[in-house]
């Protein structure tokens, strides 16, 4: 009977390490130039030592996706404003911190582990984000008594994140009158925002590079 493979441990400075280079190696070059022996040269190690901390190169990229997705669910927590959870969802969905998110979505077309990952990942978040604009618009008495609070979470993230991948095409057209109406929805929906009401500690952590560069500014 085989013995059990010996993996390295999760809490190891090197295991962070591979996972800081995997993930700037994303932002800068995308998903398809990460490989075992490219990670391995970038941080100056033999590949085999890779292979002792992630059996696969899908293990690798999976424990890149967990560890961002703590960090989105840890941000989204701390940048959605109770007293206007949906705005706040809004600015935060509006950022232009989505690119890991993007490559991710990207490579989950050809791995089916990594698409189930995201998939239950992207559920949390949207249950969460139902939860509390529900909340709000129960104890306010505000939102629109005939558009559920799950449509009003679904219209609004999609909306911003159609208008942020189309800017980075390029694309603007009707974008202007998008943000206006959706401005018009909210002010609807929850008011407008009071003098000295405080703002969303909206965090882009995904746009960062590990050390809190933004991608492309390090050495």
């Amino acid at each position: 009977m085989t013995a059990p493979r010996r993996m390295g441990s999760e809490n190891s400075e090197t295991r962070h390490r591979l996972l800081d280079i995997t993930q700037r190696l994303m932002l800068k070059e995308g998903y398809a130039a990460v490989g075992v022996r490219r990670v391995a040269r970038e941080a100056g190690v033999a590949p085999a030592l890779v292979l002792y901390y992630f059996r696969t190169l899908d293990d690798l990229f999976l424990a890149v996706l967990r560890r961002l997705a703590d960090q989105e669910y840890e941000a989204q927590e701390r940048a959605l404003d109770p007293a206007r959870p949906l705005r706040s969802l809004w600015e935060l969905s509006s950022r232009p911190g989505a690119a890991l998110i993007t490559e991710f979505t990207a490579l989950s077309n050809h791995r089916k582990e990594i698409r189930a990952e995201l998939a239950a990942h992207s559920d949390r978040y949207r249950r969460a984000q139902i939860e509390l604009v529900a909340r709000r618009f129960a104890q306010a008495g505000t939102g629109f008594p005939e558009v559920p609070p799950a449509a009003m979470v679904v219209l609004t993230t999609a909306l911003a994140r159609i208008i942020g991948l189309e800017e980075q095409m390029g694309l603007t057209t009707g974008h202007d009158e998008a943000r206006e109406l959706m401005e018009r929805l909210l002010r609807l929906a929850e008011g407008p925002r009071e003098p000295g009401e405080r703002e969303p500690d909206r965090q882009e952590s995904d746009a960062r590079e590990p050390g809190g560069q933004e991608p492309g500014t390090g050495d």
